[in-house]
C-alpha cells in the first residue's frame, strides 16, 4: 500500500465512483483531487498531463499514472487485491474482461447515458438508449440469476464493481429495475460488502 496513491474524480461521476469504491473495498489509503470538469478543469495542461483526454478518473501511484476507470480497476485488483478481486486463471481474466467491456459500453450507452440526459441535460436517442439498457440488464439477469456473482465463484470481483453504479443510478435516468427480479438483491449484496462507500442519487 502506497500514500502516494492519488484518485483524481467528479462527485457525480459514476466512473470515478467505482474506483473509489474498490480502493475502499481494498482498504486503501489514498487522496482524492476533485477535477471541476464543469469549469474546465479536465482541459488544462497539468491534468493532461495525468489523464490525457481529459475525462475523470485518473490515478497516480508514485509516479505512473493511468486513466480510464475499467483499466484502473483491473490494475488496483492485480497490484493490491491479492488475488481476491481479479482471477489469477486465464479463463476467469477473460470473462472478467467481457464485463469490463460491458461496463465500457453498453452500460455507458445505455443506462450512464440515460443518466446523463436527465441529470445534465445532454440530448441522447433516448429509445436507443434505454434498448442497450435493457439488453445489458438482460445479459446481467441472466447471470446473476443463476449465481451470485458476475464472474463464477464465492467473492465478488472488480466486474461487479465495474457493473454496479449504473445500475444502482439506474432510477435518475428512469429505469426501472422489477423486470430485472436479481439486480435488486446484487445491489445489496455489493452494498453489504465491507468497506462499502455510496455516493450521491444511490
Amino acid at each position: 500500500m502506497t500514500p502516494d496513491l492519488v484518485l483524481y474524480e467528479h462527485p457525480l461521476s459514476g466512473n470515478s465512483y467505482k474506483v473509489r469504491l474498490l480502493l475502499s473495498l481494498l482498504g486503501l489509503p489514498f487522496r482524492a483531487v476533485t477535477v471541476d470538469l464543469f469549469a474546465g478543469a479536465g482541459q488544462k495542461p497539468e491534468y493532461l498531463a495525468v489523464s490525457a483526454l481529459g475525462q475523470v478518473p485518473a490515478i497516480t501511484d508514485g509516479s505512473e499514472s493511468l486513466r480510464d476507470s475499467q483499466a484502473i480497476l483491473f490494475y488496483l485488483a492485480q497490484r493490491y487485491g491479492q488475488g481476491r478481486w481479479l482471477a489469477a486463471d486465464p479463463l476467469g481474466q477473460a470473462r472478467t474482461l467481457a464485463w469490463l467491456s460491458l461496463a465500457a459500453n453498453e452500460m455507458a450507452n445505455g443506462p450512464a447515458a440515460l443518466r446523463a440526459a436527465s441529470r445534465f441535460k445532454r440530448a441522447i436517442d433516448a429509445e436507443r438508449a434505454t434498448a442497450i439498457a435493457r439488453r445489458a440488464f438482460a445479459l446481467m439477469q441472466g447471470t446473476l440469476a443463476a449465481q451470485p456473482w458476475l464472474v463464477p465463484g464465492a467473492h465478488p470481483s472488480i466486474a461487479d464493481v465495474a457493473c454496479f453504479p449504473y445500475v444502482a443510478l439506474a432510477h435518475e435516468g428512469g429505469l426501472a429495475l422489477g423486470e430485472f427480479p436479481a439486480l435488486g438483491p446484487w445491489c445489496e449484496r455489493v452494498r453489504a460488502l465491507p468497506g462499502f462507500v455510496g455516493m450521491e442519487g444511490m
